[in-house]
């Protein structure tokens, strides 16, 4: 909050590793964090990229009731690669996650990243089931191999191909 405050920065991101291993999956200090920063810097709009919670609705209640102005959890991949790309994640509990935090009337977001294997018919589908869960904005980005120890790249995506995602997702309401 108060690194905001010095910086005078107008809009903040603010992300963490994910929590699992406490009863409130870091909850509570999200929910914290998030009030100090609006109470310090009450004209700054905040995103929160959160963990998923494990979709518990009382975890996920502490950062509804925050208020950030959006809040954004990634879905990474399409349904079949999650396993492989995010090992302790699960598909339909991140997606139920987005759809209380949406029920709750708040501003969702997700990222899907491409280039891991998946088909073109998985992108779409998992672009549709983001909208059938109340996603306001997906981002769609390039994935990078971090280091030898990370999935390898199996394709890059052409910019042509990234336009046509995004005409769909226009056309789902995206």
């Amino acid at each position: 909050a108060e690194a905001i405050n010095l910086m005078k920065v107008k809009h903040a991101v603010i992300t963490s590793v994910d929590r699992d291993e406490l009863k409130d999956g870091g909850s509570i200090i999200w929910y914290n964090t998030i009030r100090a920063v609006k109470t310090l810097n009450p004209s700054t709009t905040l995103e929160t990229l959160i963990p998923d919670f494990r979709a518990e609705i009382e975890n996920i209640q502490r950062i509804i009731d925050a208020s950030p102005e959006v809040v954004s959890h990634n879905i990474e991949t399409c349904e079949r690669l999650t396993k492989q790309v995010r090992i302790q994640a699960k598909y339909w509990q991140s997606m139920k996650t987005l759809k209380l935090l949406k029920e709750a009337g708040m501003r969702t977001k997700s990222g899907i990243m491409l280039g891991l294997g998946e088909a073109k018919e998985e992108v779409i589908q998992t672009l549709k089931d983001l909208n059938n869960n109340g996603v306001d904005v997906v981002t769609i980005g390039q994935y990078l191999q971090h280091t030898k120890n990370h999935l390898p790249v199996a394709r890059f995506i052409h910019p042509d191909e990234f336009a046509e995602y995004r005409e769909i997702g226009y056309r789902l309401g995206l």
